[in-house]
């Protein structure tokens, strides 16, 4: 045997009190000797950090982020994934359950459903970080778990913090389409959120009984009555959120809550803008891809140009052709003169993207139920598969039977009395009522009409 005294303060791991006691003495010996730094309690000394603050902002994320995820999945239901070419996350396996194909109406739905799940989303992030500073101290606490409960419960914040900043952070570079991770959005997010959600729904059962109790603990009226020389830390509790040794407060609560607050109000008031016509659009600085779209009848929301999808303005010419194929008829070929010779139809539709813009214009074209029956091909039992001349991730999609079937959805030709600009999909392109911009396909190349089941 060694000779080498043991430490003076160190556990004995061969102690006669058996396992249990070995553990209890590795754990306090742990606890008396932290590691420096945030690991300490008296590094944390914010006055006003506590369960009471830390609920508040629970209760705003509480009801905000089951917003952004039910009309996030709705989002990805509108892609109705299960028809061909639309499904951006090939091995979701079980986490892609829809039961239903995505309907025309109402023609503001996809509208919606992104601009609450982006502009909510973005009016959160203030909210989320002061949520994330008022139990920061809980990620360093030492030692890190002293049962199997804690083990589990700091296991569930791992993937409560690291989900919401994952799915946050993506996101938010998604709808600017700064695409600096190496790997594919769509899949990435959609299991993220599953992750995420999961963690957040087992936070939530843990936590809400004592939020409850919390937040009835103290009024917040007479807490925003109380200034800067009233604030005093909150009692002690258990958790660790509330400081052993608080320094003199340098602002109150109500400032804190005010200044998340108003983050969040600025966050809604520049982003807000961009999913209405007028004069709003001006004040949307928080827009993706700016606010200058295109000259005259175009001039609105431009989210890939021609140039970026690797469109040849030489195919787009007078050599195009739109390629029409069905079932029961020999494949047909229409310059876009024999288009715009048809019968054409003018609504105003909005066009909606997964980047929460929208907008509604006035489209003129031909009804897809017409050059489906031109091809052979049955309305309202029949779908159709698009290809663009496009070179992007989303140069193919699938439009459902409901959707051929409704006598708003055009072959567009033309916007706002003029001709599509290049840029708006010249020399043809898709408009579907409440359909996700990115199946409104650009640069129209074929039509091929079949059955399709969702």
């Amino acid at each position: 045997m060694s000779d080498r005294p043991r430490p003076e303060h160190a556990p004995d791991a061969g102690g006669s009190g058996g396992g249990k006691e070995t553990g209890r003495r590795v754990i306090a010996w742990l606890k008396a000797n932290p590691p420096p730094g945030p690991f300490r309690p008296e590094f944390w000394r914010s006055p006003l950090r506590g369960p009471w603050l830390t609920s508040v902002f629970g209760l705003a994320l509480l009801i905000g982020i089951p917003l952004v995820a039910i009309t996030g999945l709705l989002s990805y239901a509108a892609y109705d994934p299960r028809l061909p070419a639309n499904d951006t996350t090939p091995e979701r396996g079980l986490l892609g359950f829809y039961f239903f194909g995505w309907p025309t109406e109402p023609v503001w739905l996809y509208r919606l459903t992104q601009g609450v799940h982006v502009i909510l989303g973005l009016t959160l992030v203030p909210i989320l970080l002061a949520k994330l500073w008022s139990v920061i101290p809980k990620l360093f606490l030492w030692p890190p778990a002293r049962t199997v409960a804690e083990m589990l419960e700091r296991a569930s914040l791992v993937l409560l913090v690291g989900g919401a900043v994952f799915e946050f952070v993506t996101g938010i570079l998604n709808i600017q389409l700064f695409y600096v991770f190496p790997f594919s959005f769509y899949p990435a997010h959609l299991y993220g959120a599953w992750i995420f959600l999961g963690a957040f729904l087992a936070h939530v059962a843990f936590k809400l009984p004592k939020m409850v109790r919390t937040l009835r603990s103290r009024s917040i009226r007479e807490e925003l009555r109380i200034g800067l020389d009233g604030t005093r830390p909150e009692p002690h509790d258990p958790d660790g959120l509330v400081p052993v040794s608080p320094a003199a407060p340098t602002i109150s609560r109500r400032g804190v809550l005010g200044f998340a607050g108003g983050a969040s109000l600025m966050m809604f008031g520049l982003s807000v803008g961009q999913t209405m016509d007028g004069p709003l659009r001006r004040t949307a600085l928080l827009a993706p891809h700016g606010r200058e779209y295109g000259p005259g009848p175009n001039d609105f929301q431009v989210n890939k140009t021609a140039a970026a999808m690797g469109v040849n303005p030489a195919e787009t010419g007078d050599g195009w052709r739109l390629e029409l194929a069905g079932p029961r008829a020999a494949p047909l070929r229409f310059s876009r003169a024999e288009l715009l010779a048809m019968p054409s139809h003018t609504y105003a539709l909005p066009i909606a993207c997964v980047e929460g813009w929208s907008t509604v214009q006035r489209w003129t074209g031909v009804r897809l139920a017409d050059l489906a029956v031109l091809a052979g091909a049955r309305p309202g039992r029949d779908g159709v598969f698009v290809e663009s001349l496009e070179n992007g991730a989303f140069s193919k999609a699938s439009l459902n039977a409901g959707q051929v079937a409704d006598l708003r959805s055009l072959l567009a030709l033309r916007v706002n009395g003029a001709d599509l600009s290049l840029d708006h999909g010249f020399p043809a392109r898709i408009i579907v009522p409440n359909a996700p911009g990115v199946h409104n396909t650009k640069w129209v190349r074929s039509l091929s009409f079949r059955p399709m089941s969702t």
